[in-house]
């Protein structure tokens, strides 16, 4: 079995959000859902020096770009009341039957990272099935192919660990893993640990 998986580099991310954009555009998707977040996370503190200037104090800023992330054990699919939620046993690809889906909303809760978004129109929850009409094609998904600075990659991930390292996925404003998720993220430098970092995400409400 193949899983495919994400790659996400912290560093190169400018959070210019055009595989934020890309991914709603190709989708199709309502204005008030997103299947790509890019999550704006900073901290720190400014003091004023004895000369009346601000220094900064341990200041910090770094983006994080995240969709799915189609994990080995996903908590959606688990806590799926009617059975809408699907793992792909060839890809690993997590997909939403919106056909079944009766809109409870349960899988919304039960991910650690609030992935699936809900239509308030249509009643039911969708999210990222990773481009699969592009992946079967030979291409990537339209968030990585976007990226201008390529903070972003798409493979098996067992290949992209190969490639890149293993990365951390335990990054504020991310939770502690605790679903196995298909991701390899570099992070970057001042990146604060899950939980326990000390900043906040700073992005306006209508931008998550």
């Amino acid at each position: 079995m193949t899983q495919y998986g994400f790659y996400f580099d912290s560093a190169r991310c400018t959070g210019c959000k055009t595989c934020q954009v890309a991914c709603k555009e190709c989708n199709h998707l309502p204005a008030d859902v997103l299947w790509r977040r890019v999550f704006d996370y900073q901290g720190g503190s400014w003091e004023k020096t004895e000369a009346g200037f601000y220094s900064p104090v341990d200041v910090y800023a770094y983006r994080v770009s995240m969709a799915c992330n189609h994990c080995a054990n996903p908590a959606c699919f688990a806590n799926c009341p009617v059975g809408a939620i699907a793992k792909d046993p060839e890809t690993g690809i997590v997909t939403v039957d919106r056909d079944v889906c009766i809109g409870c909303k349960t899988c919304i809760t039960a991910c650690p990272y609030e992935v699936p978004a809900f239509d308030e129109e249509a009643g039911t929850v969708s999210k990222c099935d990773m481009c699969q009409s592009e992946i079967a094609e030979g291409r990537k998904p339209v968030c990585v192919l976007s990226c201008p600075m390529r903070a972003l990659d798409f493979g098996d991930i067992e290949e992209l660990k190969a490639t890149y390292g293993a990365g951390n996925v335990e990054v504020a404003p991310l939770p502690a893993d605790s679903t196995g998720p298909s991701l390899v993220l570099n992070p970057h430098p001042k990146a604060q640990p899950s939980v326990q970092g000390t900043g906040i995400v700073v992005n306006f409400d209508y931008e998550l």
